[in-house]
């Protein structure tokens, strides 16, 4: 909160200062106060139409409050100013799947891929829409994909460990949920809670 009020404090004196809004919007989504950080980032926005960052950040804010068609938006836009940002293909690729237009999160997601073919987040993200439109072999292809190029990182292994639960393969996913237990015991105790009745 300290920080939040000298940042605010920083913005009065001089409310030119953009990059002392743009941090202070940031600030505001750390604390969770979206709808504060959505307004600093609307003043930004109207003031330079292309501050990919701020369009990027307003959408993520919109994503945090379930305004996914508001986040789309700013993604896109995000992505007219700059065609190689590759976490706002990821989130407008999120955001399409949440909205049910899996067939466009694919596109989002292949042009990630053609612009990075080794974006561990795009085949994650793959892997969740190919299990919601029923293609499971394209799904475990994509999941593999991303343990390949991370075999340590958590989001692949969780994503493998939903796989494992969408085919009913209980031994797989309590694989996944011992090697989550050593690479992120937050997420695992989740798993863990809801499969195991263990926390």
């Amino acid at each position: 909160m300290q920080e939040i009020r000298m940042l605010e404090e920083a913005v009065k004196r001089d409310p030119c200062d953009v990059e002392k809004q743009y941090e202070l919007a940031l600030a505001y989504m750390d604390n969770e106060r979206y709808s504060q950080a959505t307004g600093v980032f609307d003043s930004l926005i109207k003031s330079d139409g292309k501050h990919v960052n701020a369009l990027y950040s307003r959408g993520v804010a919109h994503m945090a409050t379930g305004n996914y068609r508001q986040a789309g938006q700013d993604f896109l836009r995000a992505l007219a100013v700059d065609r190689g940002f590759l976490s706002a293909y990821k989130n407008l690729g999120f955001v399409q799947l949440t909205m049910g237009k899996e067939e466009l999160a694919l596109t989002t997601l292949e042009k990630v891929l053609e612009i990075d073919p080794e974006y561990v987040d795009a085949y994650c993200l793959l892997g969740d829409v190919y299990i919601d439109i029923g293609k499971y072999d394209k799904a475990r292809e994509m999941i593999e994909k991303a343990l390949e190029l991370d075999p340590d990182g958590a989001e692949p292994h969780c994503k493998m460990a939903m796989y494992c639960l969408s085919q009913g393969d209980f031994k797989g996913l309590r694989e996944e949920y011992r090697i989550l237990k050593e690479l992120d015991p937050a997420l695992a105790s989740q798993i863990g809670g809801l499969f195991f009745d263990e926390a």
